[in-house]
């Protein structure tokens, strides 16, 4: 405790990290206040229904990442997630399409460009999941709900819906803007920050009514909560140990001699990730996973609702079994495209390095891959295990609300942006010569997890 007291004093005594952040929790307050002003021409008392469809399920996932803006009909009711997504995009048609390799290797000027345009992409998938959004939004409230102010309209005019389109748009830019803010000035990831924010916005609200259930006469207890607190702290390790878990390979540097300076001769260590695709797996499974949405919306036949219905239940055996199997096969697909063994072996050829009783070139590029391919495994295993875990603590009995905390994307977001976070705040206090965090110094962020 008086290691703790003593850190909070030494990062008050510095001044720009006092600053940025102060400039961090004030433009986050901005995100939150914004999360409950809710789109010209809606009754915020009348939302009840639109609570309810997005309490649980794949929309209540979608409300929780938002903060809550979502079920509030919010001018941030789409949040980030149109940024994420087009992020994404971009980020696939890099490994594909030339111009945007290009980009990626043309230094600050490429990154610029490719800023620029996934802006704009932005713009088009928030433009186009606007309507989608004002349509439910219709559906689940009252006629009555919809421009109260004036009684004698009994269903939205075209003007409310280019509005509230018009609106969600620039709710999504400014939150984007927010985030790009925060990485400028303040401290961490600001896209990251926002996201974890809106996640934690709705454990406080979560946990309080799990307490409340179990303290009820057939509720378990006291004890019963404890349990569920234990196994909450469990996968939050769990979590940490796929963020920051990697296998360390040797390299020896070879001397030589330039003029009257000598070069080489050491040995470091490549480490490399047990989970090298971060959260990816997760969100591409995801998306594959909102397809049944749309059959069951088109399908006819009883056969295919049947089918469909089967694969939308969150909590369903054939649900998770797919959902897991598509997060092992991605977390290959995807570590096998951002993990590029010939690329390393070149390297460490180039600086005179090698990597000992292994020869150069393609034996090392080799060994590389097969080490790879070997914590890529229990890495993705454990993965697909976190992204289940909230319908295995379902299935136990854990609320709905509650059970989203422990796993999927939003527990392994929340648990790298904190350690890159702790991980910025200890690069001030050593730089200026002060104790870090931990005693090691050693706290991995985001750089092990995986960023979007």
């Amino acid at each position: 405790m008086k290691r703790f007291i003593q850190t909070l004093k030494n990062i008050y005594k510095i001044d720009e990290l006092r600053r940025r952040i102060g400039y961090t929790l004030g433009l986050i307050l901005i995100y939150r206040f914004g999360s409950f002003v809710t789109i010209p021409g809606v009754d915020p008392q009348q939302l009840m229904a639109l609570k309810n469809q997005s309490s649980d399920g794949l929309l209540g996932l979608l409300n929780m990442f938002s903060g809550g803006a979502f079920s509030n009909a919010s001018i941030f009711a789409l949040g980030i997630m149109p940024y994420i997504s087009a992020s994404i995009v971009i980020q696939l048609l890099g490994m594909a399409i030339p111009y945007f390799q290009k980009l990626q290797k043309e230094g600050e000027s490429g990154r610029k460009k490719i800023n620029q345009i996934t802006r704009y992409l932005t713009v088009v998938i928030t433009a186009l999941q606007a309507p989608g959004y004002i349509a439910n939004l219709i559906s689940q409230l009252p006629a009555q709900a919809i421009t109260p102010f004036d009684p004698n309209v009994t269903s939205p005019s075209v003007f409310f819906w280019i509005s509230s389109v018009v609106v969600l748009v620039a709710g999504t830019m400014f939150v984007m803007w927010l985030g790009e803010k925060i990485t400028d000035k303040g401290l961490g990831n600001g896209i990251s920050l926002i996201i974890m924010v809106g996640i934690i916005a709705r454990l406080p609200f979560a946990l309080f009514s799990e307490f409340l259930a179990r303290m009820e006469q057939k509720g378990g207890g006291l004890v019963l909560f404890i349990v569920e607190i234990a196994v909450l702290v469990l996968v939050v390790l769990l979590c940490i140990l796929l963020v920051q878990g990697t296998r360390k390979i040797p390299v020896q540097y070879a001397k030589r001699v330039v003029g009257n300076k000598q070069y080489g001769g050491v040995r470091q260590y490549i480490p490399l990730k047990v989970n090298a695709a971060g959260v990816m797996p997760i969100i591409f499974a995801q998306a594959i996973m909102f397809l049944p949405l749309t059959i069951a919306g088109f399908a006819s036949s009883e056969s295919l609702q049947g089918f469909a219905s089967a694969f939308t239940n969150i909590n369903g055996f054939w649900y998770n079994f797919t959902y897991a199997l598509l997060i092992i096969i991605f977390t290959y697909f995807y570590t096998a495209i951002t993990v590029n063994p010939n690329q390393m072996a070149e390297d460490m050829k180039k600086n005179n390095g090698f990597i000992p009783g292994v020869k150069p070139g393609k034996k090392t590029a080799d060994f590389i891959d097969g080490v790879m391919s070997k914590i890529t495994f229990p890495g993705s295993l454990f993965l697909a295990l976190v992204a289940v875990m909230p319908a295995l603590v379902s299935m136990a009995g854990v609320s709905s609300q509650f059970a989203q905390f422990y796993g999927g994307t939003s527990l392994l977001i929340l648990v790298g942006v904190v350690l890159d976070t702790l991980q910025q705040i200890e690069s001030h206090l050593l730089m200026r010569h002060y104790e870090g965090l931990t005693k090691s110094g050693r706290i991995k962020g985001r750089s092990a997890a995986g960023a979007f």
